[in-house]
């Protein structure tokens, strides 16, 4: 069945800064400095073969939970200054992660299952490597309920996350 989420044609909607609100920073730093931003081979093809034939989705859940995901940073322009030129400069600048808002008025976390797949959506962004249960953790501590995987291609997927009780 096709996740009835539909983010074509969405751009991000908020932008959360990658700390918890107690304080722990929960996408912090390089988790795997050795992380060339490869896509995890079992992922790739579950996604692909989801993407042929829909009834295919227990294999990217499956996938999904041993795999290593990107999730995006952006800089967010905390506080800026006008100069006696009139320029406008940054003071300040904070790193957030993207949420983005289906038509159905839900939230989700963006992940990546690779550094090309990031690449096609933002190039700038900073890739964060995490366990995709981190990334979950992450979309619910921002209040998202889901990760939406590779919004550029070349095949979308949206997770529903939610706390183990749910």
């Amino acid at each position: 069945m096709r996740d009835p989420w539909t983010f074509a044609g969405a751009t991000p909607t908020a932008y959360r800064r990658a700390v918890h609100t107690s304080g722990t920073r929960l996408l912090a730093g390089a988790g795997a400095p050795d992380d060339r931003g490869e896509p995890d081979p079992a992922l790739t093809a579950a996604l692909s073969a989801y993407g042929a034939d829909p009834a295919r989705e227990p294999d990217v859940l499956a996938a999904l939970a041993d795999a290593r995901l990107l999730v995006p940073v952006v800089a967010e322009l905390g506080e800026s200054e006008t100069g006696a030129d009139g320029l406008v400069r940054d003071k300040s600048a904070d790193l957030a992660t993207v949420l983005m808002r289906g038509r159905d008025g839900r939230l989700a976390l963006l992940a990546f299952t690779g550094l090309e797949a990031l690449h096609r959506w933002d190039p700038d962004a900073r890739p964060v490597p995490v366990p995709a249960r981190t990334a979950a953790l992450a979309a619910l501590q921002d209040g998202a309920e889901a990760l939406l995987l590779d919004v550029a291609g070349p095949v979308s997927y949206v997770a529903a996350v939610s706390t183990p009780a749910e």
